[in-house]
């Protein structure tokens, strides 16, 4: 009883944080809608991937060393906001662009394994994450806890995440989600730029 007590506000933060738009979700979103099922699942299991090393990092008590050297951390985060303005600019291109009202198909979608390196780079590039970790295995770790806790914390995180971003990809794959998609295309493509143009510009100013 007490290990779930130690455990469940640790898995409800993450869900919350992870379930609320950002860049992620977003990305995932704009594939499902644009190129189907399986490049956003591709996509997701990037991010997911992503998301467990630096859970790794922090539960091996690397991310201290990183937080020390603070000019990591400013690589990170100039290499994401970049990464951020340029997924900003292709959607924004999109969105200035007539007369594509259908979703692309299979045999011009982006290659599974480049969308898997794509959704990696968005997590990796992303110095929050490494705060985010911090504060979920901070919230379940306490003196005198069990050596069970923190591999508990890592794995239903990761099963938390591979269930919120898989459903994402698999939610705006639907018909009805491509359908909303080719009616609403231009608007968004254009929203999706106005967001990742403003987190990238965000990402780049924090401190």
């Amino acid at each position: 009883m007490s290990l779930l007590l130690t455990l469940l506000p640790v898995y409800l933060a993450y869900l919350l944080g992870t379930a609320s738009p950002g860049p992620s979700n977003m990305a995932i979103m704009g594939v499902a809608m644009r190129q189907g099922r399986l490049p956003a699942l591709a996509l997701a299991a990037g991010v997911i991937t992503g998301s467990v090393f630096w859970a790794i990092l922090v539960a091996c008590g690397l991310s201290t060393l990183l937080l020390a050297w603070a000019q990591a951390l400013v690589a990170i985060k100039i290499v994401g906001g970049c990464y951020l303005l340029w997924m900003a600019y292709k959607a924004a291109r999109s969105a200035g662009k007539k007369g594509e009202n259908k979703i692309a198909s299979s045999g011009t979608t982006t290659s599974l394994a480049l969308l898997y390196r794509r959704g990696l780079l968005l997590h990796l590039a992303n110095p929050k994450a490494i705060l985010v970790w911090l504060a979920i295995i901070s919230l379940g770790m306490h003196p005198g806890a069990s050596a069970i806790v923190l591999p508990l914390i890592v794995g239903g995180c990761a099963l938390l995440g591979m269930l919120v971003f898989g459903s994402y990809a698999l939610l705006f794959s639907t018909a009805a989600a491509g359908r909303v998609y080719l009616r609403l295309r231009r608007l968004i493509e254009g929203i999706f730029a106005l967001f990742f143009g403003a987190a990238g510009i965000r990402l780049l100013l924090w401190k």
